[in-house]
């Protein structure tokens, strides 16, 4: 999760979020070129006086800039389709989750067993234990098995939400009426936090999200305390 003063992403737990991030990085490399260029072209335009006429006036210089720049944006479109790609690849589930949100809670089921459904809040500030996390923590997490594919269906039952875990680079608008659906893998064990990311009312800040990422042994066992 994120950490005071913290500049930069919380770290991948997922492929996709990976990919994200190597996308940041390389985007990030071609504006800071470009901007090295344009500050270092003004900066001398306004050191010196000298004017190159056949500069001013060059079929040349005028063919490079304008093809460089379509180059630039092909180098940055080609990584960002295939990271869009990839996000929408929907490939055979080993398991569902159903997430429905709601003012101001999430709720979720798990549609391949019978029974097996909870609704979420957050825990409020009197009841937190030492270590837990302000306007993060909830009552009943989501127990889900790491290295598997599962798939996620988000709805809502008023308004409308967004189920966001940074860590695992997943943002879905949660619409009444409508059926979202997306593909969530993790690479490793652990317990990762979001929030919901679309205005949905006065206490739209107090709807965080808890996955607690577990090996398939462990999420058997917490599938038969459940059932």
């Amino acid at each position: 999760m994120a950490h005071p003063v913290q500049l930069g992403f919380q770290d991948a737990a997922s492929p996709i979020m990976e990919e994200l991030l190597y996308f940041h990085d390389h985007t990030l490399m071609i504006v800071f070129l470009i901007s090295s260029l344009v500050l270092y072209i003004i900066s001398l335009m306004l050191s010196t006086k000298l004017t190159h006429t056949s500069t001013v006036d060059a079929q040349e210089v005028e063919t490079v800039w304008t093809i460089l720049p379509a180059v630039i944006l092909i180098l940055i479109a080609l990584p960002s389709l295939r990271i869009l790609y990839m996000m929408d690849e929907i490939t055979t589930p080993s398991l569902t989750l159903k997430t429905m949100g709601h003012q101001w809670y999430w709720s979720y089921e798990y549609t391949d067993y019978e029974n097996l459904c909870f609704d979420s809040y957050m825990i409020p500030l009197s009841d937190l234990k030492p270590g837990d996390l302000r306007l993060l923590e909830v009552d009943n997490r989501v127990a889900l098995p790491t290295e598997m594919s599962i798939r996620m269906l988000v709805s809502s039952e008023d308004v409308l939400h967004s189920w966001t875990v940074p860590s695992l680079g997943v943002k879905t608008d949660a619409i009444p009426g409508r059926l979202n659906q997306i593909t969530l893998m993790t690479s490793r064990p652990g317990i990762y936090y979001g929030q919901c990311s679309e205005i949905c009312g006065a206490n739209h800040s107090f709807m965080p999200i808890v996955l607690e990422l577990v090996s398939l042994k462990y999420f058997e066992e917490w599938l038969l305390n459940m059932l």
